[in-house]
């Protein structure tokens, strides 16, 4: 292995901060995209604001599964240009393309079905049946959406992140224009609703999939990323979905933890969802800072295991964990200083049940306080470990924390002692710190000693699946 020498740590910070920060921005533009929909759903009225809650969690259940791949590619591209191999570059960014959309197509059987879904999972007629209309519309936008993620990935994993956040950020004000109009009737367009928002969710994937695919064609051209693209490339396919496969499943693991708490609190009541979904939004906003900081920690890990470099990978990982931490500080002071506030941005002033859900989103949201260190230790835990293009373990890990202690623990406190939804949330709290303890002993014991024996080609990890 080459001996590099140890940077300082205010290298590692300035290296951390310059990628990371686009990162950051493109997380949160794609979270004022989430968001931009459930504030103007929620001062649209409750019913719809509680249907886009609840097909939203279906959505990205499956979006987020779907995205393990575009995850892969991310690490994999990082560390074939470390090694400047171009033609692995373009073999792992296009088989990464060709999954998504394998995946992407049988997900829209399931979003024209979903009123079956809902309805076997316990939710109200009415309210299945308008989660279903909006996915109807809004589930297309899987299919550009995971290609968006994977051409992401393939120009972040180049630290080409600027580009990225820009996308993104014109793709949000694209969203806002389009809800704007189409959810409440403005400017002479149709009054839409809930389908006004799942056709700008539509738009705006397909607006940040032009704007992809003409970075790649224009700046990018020795890739030669679209290039014969149909055909197939069986090495590099079962390379990305041997990687992908595990961090998609451990993606689910997750988010489907989260989406089942909604289908929980949905059992509650309209009131209660509708508040789970609002602080569920404020707790989201801050994760987006630190899924930026995981995914800067995925690229300088694999850049660092494709150069063998030991020394730097565990500075660069106590930097990224220390960034994290002190990101975790400032918003759990906000949000146990002014949570009424943050709360009410999402409901209307004469909204009928704004006292109720006020009052609920308050009670979550200092939940979402406490699980904010160990929802960020696990994310950075995570992004390294994928850099070091380890999934299986971590996939193990995220289900056992997530599905064994997480679920079982939202349920018994939410309902068994009959805690309501901030019950269902402890048990979230539960299974974030499980995943937080085990993951990073993952990385620091076992993962990162492993670099001594790592094997001759860095593209190669990935089919050794550590």
């Amino acid at each position: 292995m080459i001996k590099n020498p140890a940077l300082p740590y205010r290298d590692h910070i300035r290296a951390v901060v310059l990628l990371g920060l686009p990162l950051i921005g493109g997380h949160l533009a794609q979270f004022a995209i989430w968001t931009t929909d459930t504030v103007m759903l929620g001062r649209y009225g409750v019913e719809p604001l509680a249907a886009s809650v609840l097909a939203g969690s279906l959505f990205m259940t499956l979006f987020i599964m779907g995205s393990g791949f575009a995850w892969a590619v991310l690490p994999m591209v990082a560390a074939a240009a470390a090694e400047g191999d171009e033609v692995s570059i373009r073999r792992i960014t296009r088989m990464g393309l060709w999954l998504s959309l394998l995946f992407a197509l049988p997900c829209m059987v399931v979003f024209y079905a979903s009123a079956v879904v809902f309805g076997w999972m316990g939710q109200e007629a009415q309210l299945a049946t308008d989660a279903q209309s909006y996915l109807q519309i809004a589930g297309w936008g899987i299919i550009p959406g995971l290609a968006v993620m994977v051409l992401k990935s393939y120009l972040a994993a180049q630290e080409r992140t600027q580009v990225v956040l820009w996308i993104t950020v014109v793709a949000a004000i694209a969203n806002g224009v389009i809800n704007y109009a189409l959810i409440f009737g403005n400017w002479g367009a149709p009054e839409l609703g809930l389908r006004g928002a799942a056709i700008g969710s539509v738009a705006v994937q397909v607006v940040s999939l032009i704007g992809c695919i003409l970075y790649a064609l224009t700046v990018l051209p020795q890739h030669h990323l679209f290039q014969r693209v149909w055909r197939p490339d069986w090495e590099f396919f079962l390379r990305v979905f041997k990687l992908g496969v595990p961090i998609g499943l451990t993606n689910l693991s997750e988010v489907g933890l989260f989406a089942t708490s909604a289908i929980l609190i949905g059992w509650l009541g309209a009131e209660p969802l509708a508040a789970h979904g609002i602080a569920l939004q404020i707790a989201t906003a801050t994760f987006m800072v630190h899924m930026g900081l995981s995914n800067a920690a995925t690229v300088r890990a694999g850049a660092s295991y494709g150069r063998r470099d030991r020394a730097n990978l565990k500075r660069g990982g106590i930097t990224v964990i220390a960034l994290s931490l002190g990101v975790v500080a400032v918003t759990l002071a906000l949000m146990i200083a002014i949570p009424d506030t943050l709360v009410g941005l999402f409901l209307s002033d004469d909204e009928p049940a704004r006292d109720e859900i006020l009052a609920i989103g308050v009670s979550l949201l200092f939940m979402a306080a406490l699980f904010q260190v160990v929802d960020a230790m696990q994310v950075q835990a995570l992004g390294l470990l994928r850099g070091l293009q380890d999934s299986t373990v971590p996939m193990i890990m995220a289900a056992v924390s997530y599905w064994l202690i997480g679920l079982p623990s939202a349920y018994v406190f939410g309902f068994v002692l009959d805690w309501g939804a901030v019950g269902v949330w402890t048990g979230l709290v539960s299974g974030l710190a499980s995943a937080a303890v085990l993951l990073m002993a993952r990385f620091w014991l076992v993962t990162y000693p492993r670099m001594d024996g790592a094997p001759q080609s860095a593209t190669d990890f990935a089919s050794q699946n550590v």
